[in-house]
């Protein structure tokens, strides 16, 4: 579900049907060979993931080449890669009449293996927060009939519309849970780094210039925050508790400073209106065992049990199950 939505939201009209089940199997074989031995000889994850990995750009390459083409025939943006696209066709126009080189970063190819990385981190870390959202409000009844008063007066399954941004806006509270689920599980636990000159990190230590760091995240999630295992969205709904601003250097979870996570406000949105829907459309049981919420690393963390629930309808309009 959330790979479809990642291909509809950053190359939606350019995939076909038959594009996108191959796409699926294509990023399924990634994933695997992430997390496996990098032996590249025929018949290993690593290998097939590498080709795997090979089709996928070239898939997205075509996808840009062809926003391109949409966008100079002066084509109105449908997806991210348009509005990309049209700012990449302004600059290439630029320059041809400017007489310079085609600006660098243009060609396809190398536009599609962007667009993978940009959905490689879209869509590994949304699953994650996905599954641990609904872990969460499973786990805690409380939060989940905060959630559905607040949503309900804003938007019903029944009505037909869709969630506007508008509403989203509305939806603090629903906010605050998104935020409280990406801090109380980061998708990403490490995000390797390298120091590029001699890094003072304490008084009494500091990192060489060339030395690969790997900060924790997840373990920053854990420190400043009061009761910090716990989970609980008022640390981020309270206007007297704030624990956003006042624990802010510990809230890593999309990254800090100038290469802060350009995906936070989709990311968050996105969580919002999962949650939004979620509870809205079906009432639903975890199936809970023993370890089941123990984080399994694939390669962002999930709950081991992949987090199977059982779901009854809550509305006639939709869906179907």
């Amino acid at each position: 579900m959330n790979l479809d939505t990642s291909q509809t939201v950053f190359v939606g009209p350019y995939l076909t049907k038959e594009a996108r089940e191959r796409f699926d199997e294509d990023y399924n074989l990634f994933n695997v060979g992430v997390m496996a031995l990098p032996i590249d000889l025929p018949g290993f994850a690593f290998r097939r993931a590498r080709h795997g990995v090979a089709r996928l750009v070239r898939t997205l390459g075509e996808c840009a080449r062809a926003s391109k083409a949409r966008m100079l025939a002066g084509g109105e943006p449908e997806c991210l890669v348009d509005y990309w696209m049209r700012e990449t066709v302004r600059e290439i126009d630029e320059a041809k009449a400017a007489g310079l080189p085609r600006p660098a970063h243009t060609d396809d190819e190398e536009l599609g293996g962007l667009l993978f990385d940009f959905l490689f981190a879209a869509q590994d870390a949304s699953t994650s927060s996905l599954c641990w959202a609904v872990s969460a409000l499973d786990a805690h009844p409380d939060v989940l009939a905060r959630v559905r008063a607040e949503v309900a007066p804003l938007w019903s399954p029944e009505s037909g519309e869709p969630i506007t941004a508008e509403k989203i806006a509305e939806m603090k509270y629903t906010k605050a849970v998104a935020r409280e689920v990406v801090r109380h599980r980061p998708p990403a636990t490490l995000v390797p780094h390298v120091a590029m000159e001699d890094f003072q990190l304490t008084d009494w230590y500091t990192i060489p210039k060339g030395t690969v760091v790997l900060p924790s995240v997840y373990e920053s999630s854990f420190q400043g925050f009061p009761d910090a295992d716990a989970f609980d969205p008022e640390r981020f709904f309270s206007e007297a508790r704030r624990e956003d601003v006042v624990y802010r250097r510990n809230f890593l979870a999309f990254g800090a400073g100038p290469h802060q996570c350009v995906g936070q406000r989709y990311a968050l949105n996105y969580l919002v209106i999962f949650m939004a829907l979620f509870v809205s459309v079906v009432d639903f049981r975890r199936d809970r065992t023993e370890g089941c919420d123990v984080p399994l690393y694939a390669p962002t963390i999930v709950p081991r049990d992949g987090c199977t629930v059982y779901l009854k309808p809550r509305c006639a309009r939709f869906p179907s199950f």
